[in-house]
């Protein structure tokens, strides 16, 4: 197996989950590739056992190490890829990470390699399923800073705008913006409108409370034309490298209301750490049925969570597209906006 992307609460729980069942349930031997596809390409591995993974459930982060290498990227890359696989007499391949390492897998599939999916986001932007592990415990990260920022912003009477973590998708933003009471949010879904912005702010102030909390996913754009953004260099998917809108939202803020502002980018803090409990137990019987599904020969589907089932479903559709936060959802929300 291997884990690709970036990082993410909950991954040793998967491997953790394919190990145990593979080795006690159908006595299977079992490698890990180091390093996401990197490793495939490398044939860099690991022995995976029993022992192997002793101790690895409440663990941030993967054993196996990540990238974002992308093997269609490399002249005969999936030649390659299919090559390491047969010299190490790899039967089957379980890939778990999200969009980009799901979207390599769903290729192979399609070229014949035996492939299984798990999917893994922080972001929570992976089609086909209810719910993607990582995504609880960045909520309660952000959610917890948060929190502690709106102690400072009170006692200061500044704006703080808190940059969490959503390239495409505001989920993160959203729900921990609502669960900390912020003020304004905003997420990629929405370009908006910096004037809009101010005036909820100074609303607030009108109101008697001189402080406000924003926050902003990393992929929030504002509308054309009415503010500029920071561009950054893009890795082998294509993605360009974000962050800064954070800080552009801090500048732009108090030049227009002449509030003190701050920014705070919460970035990859949201990534690390202990996972929750609900991402342990989720990541796990994600595993579980992965490998369920190998010796089952249900070849280019991922496993998924579907209201309180595990179910699988096809890799073409779980990568056919992002998925966003509903305009309607947000709209609803925005009655606490300000």
């Amino acid at each position: 197996m291997l884990t690709g992307g970036g990082d993410c609460p909950g991954l040793n729980a998967v491997i953790r989950a394919v190990v145990r069942d593979g080795i006690d349930e159908f006595g299977d031997q079992l490698i890990g590739f180091r390093d996401g596809w990197r490793g495939v390409l490398e044939g860099s591995y690991i022995d995976l056992d029993i022992e192997a993974t002793r101790g690895i459930l409440p663990r941030g982060g993967t054993i196996l190490g990540s990238s974002r290498t992308n093997p269609y990227k490399r002249d005969d890359g999936a030649r390659c890829v299919r090559e390491t696989l047969a010299q190490l007499g790899v039967e089957a391949l379980i890939a778990i990470g999200g969009e980009d390492t799901l979207g390599v897998a769903n290729k192979l599939h399609q070229e014949g390699v035996n492939v299984i999916g798990v999917p893994k986001t922080i972001d929570n932007d992976l089609g086909a399923t209810d719910v993607t592990f990582g995504f609880d415990t960045a909520l309660q990260i952000a959610t917890d800073a948060i929190d502690r920022l709106h102690t400072t912003a009170e006692s200061h009477n500044r704006i703080l705008v808190v940059e969490v973590m959503g390239r495409s998708a505001g989920w993160i933003a959203l729900h921990s913006g609502i669960a900390g009471g912020a003020d304004v949010i905003l997420i990629p879904e929405i370009p908006f409108d910096i004037d809009e912005v101010c005036r909820l702010i100074e609303r607030r102030h009108a109101r008697g409370r001189y402080f406000s909390i924003v926050v902003a996913a990393e992929g929030a754009t504002p509308k054309a034309g009415t503010m500029e953004v920071l561009t950054g260099a893009v890795d082998e998917f294509g993605h360009a490298r974000l962050g800064g809108i954070g800080t552009r939202l801090e500048q732009e803020i108090e030049k227009r209301t002449g509030y003190e502002t701050r920014a705070t980018v919460l970035g990859h803090v949201q990534r690390g750490g202990t996972p929750t409990a609900f991402d342990r137990v989720l990541a796990t019987r994600l595993g579980l049925a992965a490998i369920r599904a190998a010796h089952d020969n249900a070849w280019g589907m991922m496993t998924s969570l579907q209201g309180n089932e595990i179910k699988l479903v096809a890799l073409a559709d779980a990568v056919a597209e992002v998925r966003r936060v509903p305009t309607e959802e947000y709209e609803q929300l925005g009655v606490l906006f300000g």
